[in-house]
């Protein structure tokens, strides 16, 4: 009977050592599954029209008298008003600013080559969603020097204000390339894509498709995801 008992004794044992050696191989397994991972980026990019338009229409006027260069302010500013209203240019969408004023004549170290007392630069901004609209006046804005001014065109700002819209789609892009990436990865290495480690969307950008074309923008965001690496 107490040999019966040894020899139980001793195959739980050894049962239970081969047990335990079972699972420290899984353990010791699990962790070299792990450490192997590769981390890859995906790139989504749009070209999209702009969507919102800030077009500054600039002149200046120079003279002896303020009140007549008033007047000439209040004529020209009507003027370009009536050109872009009559164009399709909504009131509210027009902002008269104010004049910006120099006088010469209380400046000490006035140039001679300034032969007037006074000079106002005048700014009539439009800030629209009628895109296409400001790129036809543009061509039409030399309808302005027949009556008498000489504009020019400051920096005229074309933005893109429907990223919420696309950014769901494309982030699902730029991962849908990662697993690309990493599937390519995987078969190179005779492995196998595993679960998601971590994964990071990069931030949007906007900007000019080329100097060219403003009017049209490229929207890109990269994705960087690490994945583990089966067997």
């Amino acid at each position: 009977m107490k040999s019966n008992s040894s020899i139980i004794s001793a195959l739980i044992v050894a049962v239970g050592i081969v047990i335990l050696g079972f699972c420290l191989k899984a353990g010791i397994d699990n962790i070299a599954f792990r450490d192997r991972e590769v981390t890859v980026r995906g790139l989504a990019e749009r070209e999209v029209p702009a969507d919102l338009v800030t077009w500054p229409i600039s002149y200046s006027l120079a003279g002896n008298s303020l009140p007549t260069l008033y007047d000439q302010v209040s004529a020209n500013n009507a003027t370009i008003v009536k050109f872009l209203t009559s164009n399709g240019i909504s009131p509210d969408e027009i902002s008269v600013n104010p004049p910006d004023s120099y006088d010469a004549t209380s400046n000490r170290y006035r140039s001679d080559s300034f032969s007037y007392n006074y000079s106002i630069n005048c700014t009539v901004t439009v800030t629209t969603k009628k895109v296409d609209k400001v790129r036809e006046l543009l061509n039409r804005q030399s309808e302005l020097l027949k009556e008498g001014i000489a504009f020019s065109n400051s920096y005229i700002n074309y933005q893109f204000t429907g990223l919420n819209k696309i950014k769901p789609e494309m982030i699902a892009e730029a991962t849908k390339n990662a697993r690309a990436a990493a599937d390519q990865f995987a078969a190179d290495s005779e492995s196998r894509v595993g679960k998601i480690k971590t994964a990071s969307q990069g931030q949007f950008s906007i900007e000019d498709s080329d100097s060219s074309t403003p009017f049209i923008k490229k929207v890109r965001v990269v994705s960087t995801i690490i994945y583990y690496l089966e067997d």
